[in-house]
C-alpha cells in the first residue's frame, strides 16, 4: 500500500547528499594511459557523487514503478488522505507493517545492487590503474 514511500524517502535523502558532495568534489582525478606506447590518453576515475546518482536513479525509477502499481490497483488517489489504507486505522497498520517489512526489504536489496556496482566498477578502475602503470611509457 504505501511501501514505495520507503525508497522514495531514501532517494530524497541520496539526492541531498549528491548535490552536496557535487559541491564538495574538486577536479576528478585523471590517470595518464598510453595503449600503444606513443599516443597517451587521461583516464578520468568516476567521481562517488556520480555513483551515488545511480543509487538515486534506481531508487527514483523503482519508487516511480511501485506508485504506478499502487495507483493501477486503487491504493493511491488523488484526494486526500490520499493512501486509501490511512483512512482506517485497522488499514493504516497493516500500511505501516508493509512498508516496514516490503518497503525496508526492497530498499536493503536495491542498496545492496548499488553495492555490488560500486564494487565492480573500483575492480574495473584498479585494474586499468594497473594495466595503464604496467605499460611502457610513451616514446
Amino acid at each position: 500500500m504505501g511501501c514505495f514511500l520507503v525508497p522514495a524517502a531514501e532517494a530524497v535523502i541520496t539526492t541531498a547528499a549528491t548535490k552536496v558532495l557535487q559541491r564538495k568534489e574538486s577536479q576528478p582525478e585523471t590517470v595518464k594511459i598510453s595503449l600503444d606506447g606513443v599516443t597517451s590518453t587521461e583516464a578520468v576515475k568516476i567521481p562517488f557523487s556520480q555513483k551515488l546518482k545511480w543509487l538515486n536513479k534506481l531508487l527514483w525509477g523503482g519508487s516511480a514503478l511501485l506508485a504506478f502499481e499502487h495507483i493501477w490497483h486503487g491504493e493511491v488517489t488523488p484526494w486526500f488522505p490520499f493512501l486509501t489504507a490511512a483512512g482506517n486505522p485497522t488499514d493504516a497498520a497493516e500500511m505501516l507493517s508493509e512498508m516496514a517489512t516490503a518497503g525496508t526489504a526492497m530498499t536493503v536489496l536495491v542498496t545492496a545492487v548499488w553495492a555490488v556496482m560500486l564494487t565492480v566498477s573500483n575492480i574495473m578502475e584498479k585494474k586499468a590503474i594497473k594495466s595503464a602503470e604496467a605499460m611502457p611509457p610513451a616514446k
